[in-house]
């Protein structure tokens, strides 16, 4: 069993915690575009300093500088933020290792510099964790996005500190359990990617009741039914599980697709083919799955598909997203993305969206609130729904048992 912020005495102790600080940044301006896992941080911050903590040290990253210092991932704007959005002052050092840590009754939050400046983070060595855990008196661990890394501050550290998880990756856990979850379970699950996607897919057609499959990946199942998808996206390495998939009657492929002319296709990434689209975009129409020209790249769902897709959704007691449905990024091909969005925010049943890029578009539209619950991490989100255990836990967790934790 993993400790909770419940389990731990935080009295007059100096308490370390992970939190999630990678937040997106406008290319521009360099300003925070979406806080909200700023915000995830502040009950716990405020549990801790309620329950009588002498003093937080937080940690976190910022994006993938690969080791090195780069000026526009300092923590600064983090700072500031987060003295906002708690209303107490937040103290930020220009390094996470070999700093000299403010007295505690200077100052109460202390943010250390991005630990993704440093390689030894990734490299999750434990002479860097050694180094983090000597700050602090006990670690908490509320950065449920990086859970599925094994990195030093999510891993490595657990040899060093007992630790608990906080608030956020305990409603995490508690959300995206499928003991909690009530049938029928519908299943929309979207992206280009396969490799990410292939064991979710195979755990929601065990768990779920409907697996509705949307965004470029579907293109390969389309394929693995021998029909023509022209330079759209597909993945054959998963030739083998997709054909066994095609025989479950759980699952649900929309029936037509917008498609857009694409005649310079050729070689790249799934990714750069949809991206070269763009900047060339001619013939955007909307044709049956079973009559994609060659010449043609699929871009979203059609009107036939998005309304049988919402017929599945409305007989859901709880629906699981993770995934767009088309290539979201460009209007019009995002129609089908954000129709469901608005659509599935309005329904009487419980709503839960996998992070990620969907996360992001729920925040964008402004509907949060209107969902059961938003996961803060698409991938540690994926690895839990697909039946993984994330790495980071299960180290607090055998730590916890071999006497480095509470009880």
């Amino acid at each position: 069993m993993l400790n909770t912020l419940k389990d731990a005495d935080f009295t007059e102790k100096l308490v370390l915690l992970r939190a999630d600080l990678d937040v997106p940044l406008d290319d521009k301006t360099g300003e925070i575009t979406d806080d909200s896992r700023l915000r995830a941080a502040v009950p716990t911050i405020k549990k801790i300093l309620d329950d009588g903590a002498k003093q937080i040290i937080i940690m976190g990253h910022m994006d993938s500088p690969e080791g090195k210092v780069v000026k526009s991932l300092c923590m600064d704007k983090v700072a500031i933020r987060l003295m906002k959005l708690s209303g107490k002052n937040v103290f930020k050092l220009d390094d996470c290792i070999n700093v000299k840590i403010p007295e505690p009754e200077n100052e109460k939050i202390v943010l250390l510099e991005n630990l993704r400046f440093h390689p030894e983070e990734e490299a999750n060595d434990d002479a860097f964790a050694q180094k983090l855990a000597s700050y602090g008196d006990i670690y908490v661990n509320n950065a449920f996005a990086t859970c599925h890394r094994a990195h030093a501050s999510m891993h490595a550290i657990t040899k060093f500190l007992p630790g608990c998880i906080g608030l956020q990756v305990e409603k995490e856990l508690e959300n995206l359990d499928f003991s909690t979850m009530t049938r029928p379970i519908v299943a929309l699950l979207g992206g280009a990617k396969l490799k990410t996607k292939i064991p979710i897919i195979q755990k929601m057609l065990v768990q779920a009741d409907k697996v509705l499959i949307g965004g470029g990946m579907m293109f390969t199942f389309y394929a693995m039914q021998g029909l023509e998808i022209g330079k759209s996206l597909s993945d054959y390495n998963y030739a083998s599980n997709i054909k066994l998939m095609l025989y479950n009657e759980k699952l649900v492929l929309p029936k037509d697709v917008v498609i857009a002319d694409f005649e310079t296709a050729g070689t790249g990434s799934e990714d750069s083919k949809a991206g070269a689209f763009v900047n060339q975009a001619a013939g955007i129409r909307t044709v049956s799955f079973k009559e994609i020209p060659q010449k043609s790249i699929g871009l979203d769902i059609g009107e036939q598909g998005i309304e049988e897709f919402k017929q599945e959704l409305r007989k859901a007691n709880t629906i699981i997203w993770n995934g767009p449905m088309g290539y979201y990024e460009k209007p019009p091909f995002d129609k089908a993305t954000v129709e469901l969005a608005k659509m599935i925010s309005d329904l009487d049943c419980k709503k839960i969206v996998g992070g990620g890029d969907t996360g992001d578009v729920i925040n964008k539209l402004g509907l949060a609130d209107k969902y059961t619950f938003v996961s803060s991490g698409g991938g540690a989100a994926l690895e839990l729904l697909s039946g993984k255990k994330l790495v980071a836990l299960e180290a607090l967790e055998k730590n916890t048992k071999s006497g480095c934790g509470y009880g």
